[in-house]
């Protein structure tokens, strides 16, 4: 029997029968083959995430991978049995910010799959075909299930413009750190340096193109170009800032949690520092993330740690918020 997850409040789940909904038109039918976990999944079934952000009750599950199964009126027929990811963010399609291709901040409102819209923890998921990104044929579909976030990491390296020659640096070391280090790595950087505080990490880090390992304890420089920040907390965008030289260029993509101290402000203007913001990915990003996939410049797998089956959903969440070291990318197969 087909199920999904679906989270009735904060703190209470059901698993519950599943019925495929068939595609309207415009959408597609995809069964899905596995769906990530993350923080923000965890905050949903805790009750912490931001007010606006999330629907109740509600099947989460942003982070999937799978294989289209039908398609509604309208859409190619030619989609049926390709392997796809996709957006998350459920634009309008017709304000200003989306015709400028910033589509998740749609003046629509706050719309995303797995959060306000149901998500992927079920046997299938149906939504809009546009959000949907063709792999491979002969892509990996459990580490593809790994797009999403590799995605938001896409939007961070395009607004860092890392140029080749330049001294990069990622802090943070979890499974968004460790996707900067792959996208920075292939702009052929003179240095790319990870800074996290776990030790563990310095060997994946330089299996994936770091050129140094150090933790925020050591001694750390200040004069480097580019610097993605993606460990999600107000100190380590503060070591971000600091590693940079005058003039540098910061993205942040972590969240802190709410009232947490900031950057300082006579810094980054006496400084000059440029400073972007990352919060979900727009089709440019999606779509750079999977040519860079597809092209085999991306390696997810190493990553995932666990894969569960769906009923096992309390457990996988417990996982990723136990601060195990040994715990990376917790999957769920439907």
């Amino acid at each position: 029997m087909s199920t999904a997850v679906v989270v009735e409040a904060p703190g209470e789940h059901r698993l519950i029968p599943h019925e495929p909904v068939p595609p309207a038109a415009g959408e597609a039918l995809v069964r899905v083959h596995a769906v990530g976990i993350c923080g923000s999944d965890r905050e949903l079934y805790q009750g912490n995430r931001p007010e606006g952000y999330v629907r109740y009750p509600l099947t989460p599950g942003h982070e999937w991978s799978g294989t289209v199964e039908a398609v509604g009126a309208g859409v190619p027929p030619t989609l049926v049995g390709r392997k796809v990811v996709g957006e998350g963010f459920r634009n309008c399609q017709v304000c200003d910010r989306c015709h400028a291709g910033e589509t998740t901040l749609c003046s629509a409102g706050y719309e995303e799959t797995g959060f306000t819209q149901p998500g992927a923890m079920a046997s299938t998921l149906t939504l809009p075909a546009r959000l949907l990104h063709v792999l491979p044929d002969d892509a990996d579909l459990t580490a593809a299930a790994l797009l999403e976030p590799a995605a938001c990491i896409a939007a961070a390296a395009l607004k860092a413009d890392a140029r080749p020659g330049e001294r990069v640096a990622v802090v943070g070391t979890g499974t968004l750190g460790m996707f900067a280090v792959q996208f920075l790595r292939a702009g052929s950087p003179a240095e790319l340096l990870v800074v996290g505080t776990r030790r563990d990490r310095a060997a994946l880090s330089q299996e994936f193109g770091a050129t140094d390992f150090r933790t925020r304890d050591q001694e750390l420089p200040d004069d480097f170009d580019v610097v993605i920040e993606t460990a999600g907390s107000a100190s380590a965008a503060r070591t971000a800032a600091s590693l940079l030289r005058r003039g540098g260029r910061l993205v942040l993509t972590g969240i802190p949690a709410p009232g947490a101290e900031g950057l300082d402000p006579t810094d980054l203007v006496v400084r000059q520092l440029k400073v972007h913001t990352v919060f979900g990915a727009p089709p440019d990003a999606w779509a750079h993330a999977v040519r860079v996939f597809g092209a085999g410049l991306l390696d997810p797998l190493p990553l995932v740690t666990h894969e569960l089956p769906l009923a096992e959903f309390p457990q996988a969440i417990e996982l990723v918020g136990a601060g195990d070291p040994k715990v990376g990318k917790v999957l769920l197969r439907p």
